[in-house]
């Protein structure tokens, strides 16, 4: 299950969303929207640069695949791969020499390394910037920093130096070299190039992207194995000093500009705070210089979609090893193409960042208790870096109140106090001393005392014997029903050991009433019973007096009817 609009390409498995906030904490845009908890990716704020695909520890945030759109186009249509440079991190040697012969089983027509690209690319590069040498440039072969000016410091579009992509511009190499007709898949480590793609100056160019991490879950699906491919070549490579593009200072080698990166003419700078940071400061400057930034730390080779369990060192060292493999006679003359390289960039913004009413921040803040800037912790445990940061958040519906640990576990703490507070159960908390360290209104009510027993031991008020059974060790927990003579009550006891504090809790249940109320019932009964044994052998009596009487009275009746039977039998006697 995801919560993915239509053609989004990075979002949220829900089913893997663990409530952490840490695509908030690593976005550099802010672009992770919590509602009810769960993280959504905002697609018109997201610039698709990949950090919480990355980053996120549960796997939560994935990007849109696209393998059954590239397996149609195979299928149907003549179509050329470009492959990025960085993909001999990704492949061993061995399997570098075979991998054209997969990816022909794959139906791809013809096999060539991005990196002709990015020599055109760079090229156009110092051309525009020779022409204009006098003010500070910023290359833009990474589509996240292009998305990122665009949309969050479009002040900074004038220093872009209007010179497509290295994919661009292999993918009108490629239409110029292979017909026009012919489609065009990218593979490599970038999920902002499916971005890249959906561009509308660059729709009838890119047909479709693929990470490395597709490619592999593809041969998977059709069952290539790369052990049992043979080894075959690309149908174009580049200039030995392209393949250099993927990591930092790549783009100096690539345009001839000498690989000395402490020339301050050139500024090579990786991972979104050093990007920020190097546009902030080039903007500034007066002198010229050129800045080539990377979003992702160390470059395209710890790009989102790299698939590789190799360190940054052995994926670098993979890069400058396979540049320095390309031998002369299998190098093409220095690739060139009449098609035009420049493009344009517009301002993204204006729908993107609200203006926010500072009344309704103020509230926020009042409401998590962080109004005065002293109170502001600034602990960045929601994902956001400062208190106010986060209430703008809530403000503009991106984050919610609840999201604040401190604020939440304060409110707890309040809920836990209160709850105690209003029991109607006695609670009592005694140290390892038995000395009496907080209580609760109930227990003070029931136990006739004060806060002046604090400090005190728990044997002034009652028998400290099931304390002492659980401070032992003996039992874990202790039940009891106990009378307590001295205020008249019967309690239900239950006591325990808060064991790193080394204290023990007593909870008291008043069952007086409930026990008296049984005692007066058990006596009814006894009483009923009894009564009702009176009953029985009141009426047993009676019944034997019924019977004595009713026999008396049956012989004197019968001595009767013979009196007068005689009498009706001798009529002359008794006649005088």
């Amino acid at each position: 299950m995801n919560n993915s609009q239509p053609n989004q390409i990075v979002y949220t498995n829900n089913a893997r969303c663990r409530d952490c906030y840490r695509c908030i904490r690593v976005c550099p845009v802010k672009a992770i929207q919590i509602k009810n908890g769960q993280a959504f990716v905002d697609p018109q704020r997201c610039i698709v640069c990949g950090t919480c695909i990355r980053e996120c520890p549960q796997g939560a945030k994935t990007y849109r695949h696209d393998i059954e759109q590239a397996a149609t186009l195979a299928a149907q249509r003549t179509v050329a791969v470009s492959i990025a440079p960085s993909y001999a991190a990704v492949f061993p040697d061995w399997q570098r020499k075979r991998l054209a012969s997969a990816l022909r089983k794959l139906g791809f027509d013809y096999i060539a390394e991005t990196a002709i690209g990015a020599y055109l690319s760079a090229k156009k590069t110092v051309e525009y910037t020779s022409a204009k040498c006098d003010m500070p440039h910023i290359c833009t072969a990474c589509p996240a920093v292009v998305n990122y000016v665009e949309k969050y410091n479009d002040n900074y579009i004038n220093l872009l130096v209007p010179a497509v992509s290295p994919m661009v511009a292999h993918a009108k190499f490629l239409k110029e070299k292979y017909g026009k007709n012919t489609a065009v898949v990218f593979i490599g480590p970038c999920v902002a190039k499916k971005a890249e793609a959906q561009r509308d100056e660059y729709s009838s160019l890119i047909d479709c992207v693929l990470t490395f991490e597709e490619l592999f879950i593809w041969f998977e699906q059709a069952g290539i194995n790369l052990k049992t491919c043979e080894e075959s070549d690309f149908d174009d490579y580049p200039p030995a000093e392209a393949r250099y593009y993927s990591i930092e200072g790549g783009w100096l080698k690539t345009a001839g500009c000498g690989s000395d990166r402490f020339d301050s003419m050139y500024l090579c700078v990786s991972g979104f705070e050093s990007v920020e940071e190097s546009l902030k400061t080039v903007a500034e400057l007066e002198k010229p210089c050129i800045v080539e930034p990377l979003f992702c730390p160390h470059g395209c080779i710890n790009g989102p979609g790299i698939h590789t369990q190799g360190n940054l060192f052995t994926r670098r060292t993979a890069i400058i090893e396979h540049a320095g493999e390309n031998k002369p006679e299998r190098i093409n003359k220095t690739p060139e193409t009449q098609a035009d390289l420049t493009t344009s960039f517009i301002k993204r913004s204006s729908d993107i960042l609200k203006n926010v009413s500072q009344d309704k921040v103020r509230e926020v803040l009042e409401k998590t208790g962080k109004l005065n800037e002293a109170d502001q912790l600034n602990c960045g445990a929601c994902g956001y870096p400062t208190c106010r940061q986060q209430a703008i958040a809530v403000v503009q519906g991106m984050a919610e109140i609840d999201m604040c640990i401190p604020f939440m576990r304060r409110l707890a703490e309040q809920r836990s106090d209160r709850i105690i507070e209003t029991s109607p159960n006695g609670m009592v908390i005694v140290d390892e001393d038995l000395r009496i360290l907080t209580m609760n209104p109930a227990f003070r009510k029931m136990f006739l005392c004060s806060e002046n027993i604090f400090g005190k031991n728990i044997s002034r008020l009652m028998d400290p014997e099931h304390f002492i059974k659980v401070i032992s060790g003996k039992e874990e927990t202790v039940t009891a029903v106990v009378y307590h003579q001295r205020y008249g009550l019967i309690c239900h006891q239950v006591f325990y050991m808060l064991k790193d504090e080394r204290q023990i809790v007593g909870i008291f249940l008043d069952i007086t009433k409930s026990h008296t109320d049984h005692k007066r019932l058990e006596e009814l009964k006894a009483k009923t019973i009894l009564q009702a044994r009176e009953l029985y052998e009141h009426q047993i009596g009676m019944a034997s007096e019924f019977a004595r009487f009713l026999g008396e009275y049956t012989a004197k009746g019968e001595k009767l009817i013979d009196n007068l039977m005689q009498l009706n039998d001798n009529p002359q006697e008794g006649v005088d």
